[in-house]
């Protein structure tokens, strides 16, 4: 209260007996409480804004957290406060949720939490678009399976039309020559009527075991050329579906996309230099937790070492072929999937989906960024 610092012991024992210390402890007497909030307020405040500083990305030390803020000699003294030890005041830290903390052999370690209202904020209405695009999305899904199904039927409705059958010979030494229908005259007739074979002909019907005669398979022609017909139509709805299957991947790639992709059990590699002098730099750790979406505990495999990181500090890794992946962007985000095959020309891969809706299905040229390899335990 007395706002002087003493330079021995002599002098803070006269400074005691002055008549301007007894005045500041009559009036600390008559509400201790006010004076005592008011100190705890400021060590507070020089406290957290160290803590934003430091360690909003990465938890600091609370003893070197604390070693700087004294360094200041207009600092408030934590002897004035309602806190007796640095412990009271880091445990009253993570009750309150101003920051994590965690108690290790070295000591007690605090994590910034940022509580920003307008970020909250930001982050509310957020997540409050992204539970609206992702009703729209569902419903968009269930019309487009409707659809799949509606056109599936049809796909097998036109199976069950009449197609070519297989051309059989009984006279494979017998001369093949292909007649068309239609009246030529009196020259027509003449070779029609010699010795050959159309290319339906010497058919046996399957009920009769009767052949049928050079005219009809004038006929039968004409019936394999409609059986054509309907294998054009019969692929016509596949190709339809195909076309609509690709087009709603590619509209729903662009609405889900996202500008975080960080996951818990994600295998990832560190791309900060400065962070220990580069002693992490493309280091590959499993991350643990996911903070706010942009940030992460990252355990590191080869130090164990717990770090939180950005994502804008780490990037994905790929594995070998044939091995687990998550899909973390794009149209099948969210979908464990298994390595196909790598195009390291293209900077791409090919996965086939392993749950979901889609399982079963094979996804070509996925951005290294989109996929990244897990961590199995």
């Amino acid at each position: 209260m007395c706002n002087k610092q003493c330079r021995d012991e002599n002098g803070f024992k006269c400074h005691c007996m002055s008549e301007s210390h007894q005045r500041q402890m009559a009036m600390f007497s008559e509400n201790s409480d006010r004076y005592m909030d008011t100190f705890s307020k400021t060590f507070e405040e020089g406290m957290m804004e160290i803590i934003s500083r430091k360690a909003r990305s990465q938890r600091i030390a609370a003893n070197v957290i604390y070693r700087e803020y004294i360094s200041d000699r207009n600092h408030c003294h934590m002897n004035s406060t309602i806190w007796e030890t640095l412990t009271d005041f880091v445990m009253y830290l993570g009750r309150t949720g101003k920051c994590e903390v965690d108690e290790t052999e070295k000591g007690w370690f605090v994590t910034y939490i940022d509580r920003d209202p307008e970020k909250l904020k930001r982050m509310e209405e957020r997540a409050k678009r992204e539970r609206t695009e992702l009703d729209s999305e569902e419903r968009h899904e269930r019309d487009l399976m409707k659809q799949a199904k509606i056109a599936r039927e049809a796909l097998g409705e036109a199976a069950l039309a009449p197609a070519a059958t297989e051309l059989r010979r009984d006279d494979p030494e017998q001369k093949v020559s292909l007649s068309i229908g239609g009246t030529f005259g009196a020259k027509a007739k003449v070779k029609t009527s010699a010795p050959s074979c159309s290319m339906f002909a010497g058919v046996e019907d399957e009920e009769t075991g009767e052949k049928s005669s050079a005219d009809s398979s004038g006929k039968g022609g004409a019936k394999g050329t409609s059986g054509g017909g309907s294998l054009s139509k019969t692929k016509a709805p596949t190709r339809a579906i195909e076309s609509l299957i690709a087009e709603e991947t590619k509209r729903k790639d662009i609405a889900v996309r996202k500008d975080y992709w960080l996951q818990p059990d994600l295998v990832v590699k560190v791309l900060n230099k400065q962070l220990k002098e580069g002693k992490y730099y493309k280091q590959k750790g499993t991350v643990e937790k996911v903070i706010d979406r942009y940030t992460a505990r990252v355990r590191m495999h080869a130090s164990g070492d717990l770090i939180q990181l950005d994502q804008d500090e780490l990037e994905t890794v790929i594995p070998k072929e044939g091995s687990r992946v998550l899909i973390v962007n794009g149209a099948y985000r969210g979908s464990m999937a298994q390595l196909v095959s790598i195009n390291m020309d293209d900077f791409c891969v090919a996965v086939k989906i392993s749950d979901g809706v889609h399982a079963g299905r094979t996804v070509e040229r996925v951005e290294y960024e989109d996929v990244c390899k897990l961590d199995i335990h």
